[in-house]
């Protein structure tokens, strides 16, 4: 039996490979884009901590710090094509000890050296004039006004639907088996079926490094940590701005974010994977104390939600850190994205136009005239409601299904569905019983 051809495939369909394939049909670039879950974006983009950073932590000089300062300065435009809600809140790097000024003073200038828009050092008082949440004490502040929010899942399927609007194919529940390489590209074998491609963008997340192994040896390594978070309520009073804690001169604490959905999420510090996004009692205990000491207003009985993140760390196999973005190219027209970690959700876009534009370049292809960049978001209508809490209406859920989503999970990442206070136990039941009868449905 004749293997389909494409000119590309995109292995992974996080956010990251989302970007990829609907970039990639910028150019007349026939493109299939390769998922093992049941949906898109259901690994480390649907668990995340939705900042758009400013770009001072990173290596003037690096592609790093260039994606990220230039993802930052695109990502208002980018969602207002994707229709996506975008807030640029700012944010405070605060320290309550001498130690880290040093530290703090090297990302000021850092951040001067990459281009960051209107990044500056604030005294204390400055800094608890600004975030009157914050506890007293603050030594200094790094204030960097160009800092976002943007909810991750929602912006990758809404790149996810713009390339499917734009001609790319996709198949879910779709996993990568083999790779083989041939003379005039590449066979990807499935457990769907067997495709023959010119390129290939390796975007497959946590296994990346074991999807660039099945067809070329690899340098890089991925070795996970994880973080654990706690959602509270909208109605929860809130820091106006990112609040990053720099506890101690090594490192970070935690992180309270405004979500552009109006809910507090506040993050731990990195630790060692155990179960992949789970969370522990002691985790849990040590992140709600640390919240309260760094935010002592903050209402802690308004957490609605906790869940655990994962994050692939690249190493060499001396054991070297990988602090860039490490984008291999081990073979003709094979790209390989190997932990892209923070921050990817801010440089998911780049990445993706990098890419396209490799790609293009790799085959002479031409633009794509017809591609419009533009994506409609699912609107609310004058309807039954099903979801009390977010106020999401029958019209909405027929819409995400029509869309794609095919589980109670996959509305709820189209739109919003089940994250109130009550997290679904009222709704779940009635959107199960929409899934059954109208779940035929397809973009």
């Amino acid at each position: 039996m004749d293997m389909k051809q494409f000119d590309a495939i995109v292995i992974g369909g996080g956010i990251l490979g989302c970007m990829t394939a609907r970039n990639l049909r910028r150019w007349k670039i026939q493109t299939l884009l390769l998922e093992k879950e049941d949906d898109v974006c259901k690994g480390i983009t649907r668990a995340n901590s939705a900042i758009v950073y400013a770009g001072y932590d990173n290596k003037p000089g690096s592609l790093k710090a260039e994606l990220t300062v230039r993802g930052n300065a695109n990502m208002a435009k980018l969602c207002e094509e994707l229709e996506v809600p975008f807030s640029r809140c700012g944010s405070l790097l605060v320290t309550y000890e001498e130690v880290s000024l040093p530290k703090m003073q090297r990302k000021l200038e850092n951040g001067i050296r990459n281009g960051v828009p209107g990044v500056q050092m604030l005294t204390g008082p400055e800094a608890e004039a600004m975030e009157p949440m914050l506890k007293k004490g603050v030594v200094a502040a790094l204030y960097a006004p160009s800092t976002g929010t943007v909810n991750p899942w929602q912006l990758g399927i809404a790149a996810f639907e713009n390339a499917v609007a734009n001609g790319a194919e996709v198949m879910l529940n779709t996993e990568v088996l083999k790779i083989r390489e041939q003379d005039d590209g590449y066979v990807v074998e499935t457990a769907q079926g067997t495709f023959r491609c010119s390129m290939i963008f390796n975007c497959a997340g946590l296994t990346a490094d074991k999807v660039q192994k099945m067809a070329f040896a690899t340098t890089i390594r991925l070795e996970l940590d994880s973080a654990e978070y706690l959602v509270l309520d909208p109605a929860a009073q809130k820091p106006e701005r990112v609040i990053f804690h720099q506890a101690k001169s090594c490192g970070k604490g935690i992180t309270a974010i405004p979500c552009s959905e109006g809910n507090l999420l506040v993050s731990g510090v990195r630790k060692p994977l155990d179960i992949p996004f789970a969370t522990t009692v002691e985790g849990l205990q040590e992140l709600y104390a640390a919240t309260k000491e760094l935010l002592p207003q903050v209402q802690l009985e308004k957490v609605i939600r906790s869940f655990g993140a994962v994050r692939p760390n690249p190493h060499r196999e001396n054991g070297e850190n990988v602090n860039d973005f490490c984008i291999e190219n081990p073979g003709p027209g094979f790209y390989s994205l190997i932990g892209i970690k923070t921050p990817g959700l801010t440089c998911a876009n780049e990445l993706g136009l990098l890419m396209a534009e490799k790609g293009a370049e790799y085959l002479g292809a031409e633009k794509n005239p017809a591609f419009d960049p533009k994506r409609k978001a699912i609107s609310e209508k004058d309807n039954e409601i099903i979801c009390q809490c977010e106020k999401i209406t029958r019209a909405e859920i027929l819409e995400a299904i029509r869309r794609g989503a095919s589980t109670v999970d996959g509305v709820k990442r189209r739109v919003g569905s089940g994250m109130g206070r009550c997290q679904g136990s009222r709704c779940s039941y009635a959107i199960e019983r929409l899934l059954e009868e109208y779940g035929q449905w397809s973009m």
